[in-house]
């Protein structure tokens, strides 16, 4: 095949090794070389929940337009381990290619010993049933005869050569560089120039500079062994540079939302160790001091507690004080924090928890993705307390909504409970500049000075910090309540001659404890009626985006959180194709914004649910709050994120009139 008459530009490339073997390395090196190259990506990490030895593999989809999901394809397969080839060189398509050791065709499936016992027991079935011998060439011949390149690389004879080449023969023991040596022989196949990959590797490995030459050279004997001793002229694709867009930038998300709360002038975070939440605190850990404008520098500080319930309770001591505060956690840890959430929502104490999602219950999948706490933070905890749900879909979105989630804590002085999840904090994505001018700072009504104190609100010895403020233009308006208040205003804990009471009791107006029955109803309204007053003031293109074909004939697809990016490529293969197709996005999710959804789904009368649950939890929320129920759903809840090929069937199904009301996906190794 022609370099002209190949797939430009346009790929699914998938590395793989055990844990702990340099794979996350070897994409992030891939992944930044294809960006100064000019071009789009979107990474996915997957892995297993040990620490050393398991399976791990990393795939990048690179494009010249924008991309914004993963694909079930996969173009170029890059091993260097027997049990990469086993589970994914049957997902090769055809034109595509496999790099891999050339010491691994003999190894047996029952010889790779962290092979399952389920896969172990399909892949049987497979070569078995395509008379294929039960060994790596057995999968490697599977995968030639689907027109699939090998291009097998004797990566330690390889090493031995450079080692000596380089006057170090304790080279030869560096199998982590093999790594780098495979990722430069599938690009150099793909021809990708070798120039712009030495960047990217000197880039990642920017804070050890020998080790980063080192890997350079390596790179290099392999990108030239490679090409010099493979004809890549079956393979269907390639890979060049076009001229970098200027305000295009490489993320990963276990950085986007950190770099919001920094943005934010988060001042306090704390955490547990717990996958996938931690990556959020280690990277402010990694970056507590920031470089401000004129000199000065900013700061925050990033605590490990002994556990969840010191976190978030330590991070409520924080906001007290007027510090923005916050904590990072997954499901589990979540659960722990309930209480003291109810006890932030009783003080009317604005904390933000960035919320993980990950697959549940119990331990369930500690390291892979699900949608599955959706009911759990909008209704988590005992008794009744106003809390903001936000979720959102990606890792550019992500940034932003941080910002905004700190924002509507301190604004409606309430918890905000910010949904994301493992399929944002484990991926890469190049996207859009985070364009400054669209921050915007808002910290409620904080008093930071006794003079700000009003006569109306107290005395110096008997500040009325949970006043009762009547909101007269809503008498008797939307929370059916006989009086509908206004927020009051807060003070730093301890400013002078502002003197009041927190407790976990019901409490009066200054903070003390009382269980009066008509205090405790004019409480109540006081907190929950914080619900209305958001739904008021929250933008409506925070609370649900619309993209597509808005017409009355279209097929409307709901959903929120990260599916948003497979759901839209889906869609835009669906528009190239003639289809009418729209997108509903929830982002804010309690309070629910009934009138919002309300006129968003309009008229349209065949509605499609999309979620990484088993119970199709949004749709219940529509269902409780609106009253209409989906026609189809379609879910997955395997751990492994949804992709856009299996939303792209699974509608094109649907537009066929050949689906079930309820569409189950089971894609992924």
């Amino acid at each position: 095949m022609s370099l002209t008459n190949k797939v430009k530009n346009s790929l699914n490339w998938l590395i793989g090794g055990a844990q702990g073997s340099g794979v996350d390395s070897a994409a992030n090196i891939f992944s930044r070389a294809c960006a100064e190259g000019g071009l789009q990506v979107f990474g996915k990490r997957e892995y297993y929940s040990n620490i050393k030895g398991e399976h791990s593999y990393f795939t990048v989809r690179i494009s010249e337009r924008e991309i914004r999901s993963h694909v079930d394809e996969i173009s170029m397969l890059v091993s260097f381990d027997a049990e990469t080839l086993l589970r994914h060189a049957g997902s090769v398509v055809k034109g595509g290619g496999i790099v891999y050791d050339s010491e691994l065709v003999d190894v047996k499936i029952g010889e790779v010993p962290t092979l399952d016992d389920a896969f172990r027991d399909r892949l049987v079935g497979l070569l078995e049933g395509e008379g294929k011998p039960l060994t790596v060439q057995g999968i490697l011949d599977y995968a030639s005869d689907n027109d699939v390149s090998l291009f097998s690389i004797p990566y330690f004879q390889l090493l031995e050569e450079f080692s000596t080449k380089a006057e170090d023969h304790s080279l030869s023991k560096l199998s982590r560089m093999v790594n780098v040596m495979s990722l430069s022989s599938s690009m150099a196949l793909l021809g990708f120039p070798f120039e712009t990959l030495g960047s990217a590797i000197r880039y990642i490995f920017r804070s050890k500079p020998k080790i980063a030459e080192l890997n350079v050279m390596a790179a290099n004997y392999a990108y030239e062994y490679a090409r010099t001793h493979h004809d890549a002229s079956g393979l269907a694709f390639s890979l060049t540079t076009k001229k970098p867009l200027p305000d295009v930038i490489l993320v990963q998300g276990n950085q986007s939302s950190a770099l919001g709360k920094l943005t934010a002038g988060c001042k306090f975070q704390t955490y547990y160790p717990i996958t996938p939440a931690s990556d959020d605190s280690e990277f402010l850990e990694a970056n507590a001091i920031v470089p401000q404008a004129e000199g000065k520098d900013g700061s925050i500080l990033v605590l490990q507690t002994e556990d969840e319930i010191a976190a978030i309770t330590m991070a409520i001591g924080g906001a007290l004080t007027g510090a923005r505060s916050a904590t990072a956690t997954s499901g589990p840890g979540f659960s722990l924090m309930t209480e003291a959430l109810g006890w932030a929502g009783m003080n009317e104490v604005p904390i933000v928890v960035s919320l993980y999602q990950r697959t549940g219950p119990a331990t369930g999948l500690p390291t892979r993705h699900e949608q599955g706490d959706l009911l759990f933070a909008t209704k988590a905890g005992h008794g009744e307390f106003p809390r903001i749900v936000f979720a959102s879909g990606d890792i550019e979105e992500s940034y932003y909504d941080t910002i905004k989630v700190f924002n509507f804590a301190e604004k409606f002085q309430m918890p905000v409970i910010h949904l994301l999840d493992k399929a944002i904090a484990n991926s890469i994505t190049t996207c859009k500049i985070f364009d400054q001018q669209r921050i915007l700072i808002d910290r409620g009504l904080l008093m930071e000075n006794v003079s700000d104190i009003s006569p109306d609100l107290g005395h110096a010895s008997h500040y009325r910090r949970f006043k009762l403020i009547r909101d007269n233009k809503n008498k008797n308006g939307n929370n059916n309540s006989d009086a509908n208040y206004l927020i009051s205003p807060r003070v730093l804990l301890g400013t002078e001659n502002g003197i009041f009471w927190n407790t976990g009791d019901e409490h009066t107006e200054e903070g003390h404890i009382t269980e009066d029955p008509e205090i405790r109803t004019a409480m109540m309204d006081k907190r929950m009626d914080k619900l209305r007053i958001a739904i008021e003031q929250i933008r409506d293109e925070d609370k649900a985006t619309l993209y597509g074909i808005d017409e009355p004939d279209s097929l409307t697809v709901i959903s929120w959180g990260s599916t948003k990016g497979a759901i839209l490529d889906a869609m835009d293969r669906l528009i190239d194709e003639g289809k009418k197709i729209r997108f509903v996005q929830l982002r804010l999710l309690n309070p629910f914004p009934i009138e919002r959804v309300r006129t968003l789904i309009g008229d349209h009368k065949q509605l499609v649910d999309i979620e990484m649950n088993y119970s199709s939890q949004l749709g219940l929320l529509i269902s409780e709050n609106i009253g209409i129920s989906m026609d189809h759903l379609i879910v997955k809840y395997n751990g492994r994120p949804i992709s856009s090929s299996e939303v792209y069937n699974a509608l094109v199904r649907i537009i066929l009139r050949e689906a079930p009301r309820r569409i189950i996906l089971k894609h992924g190794a």
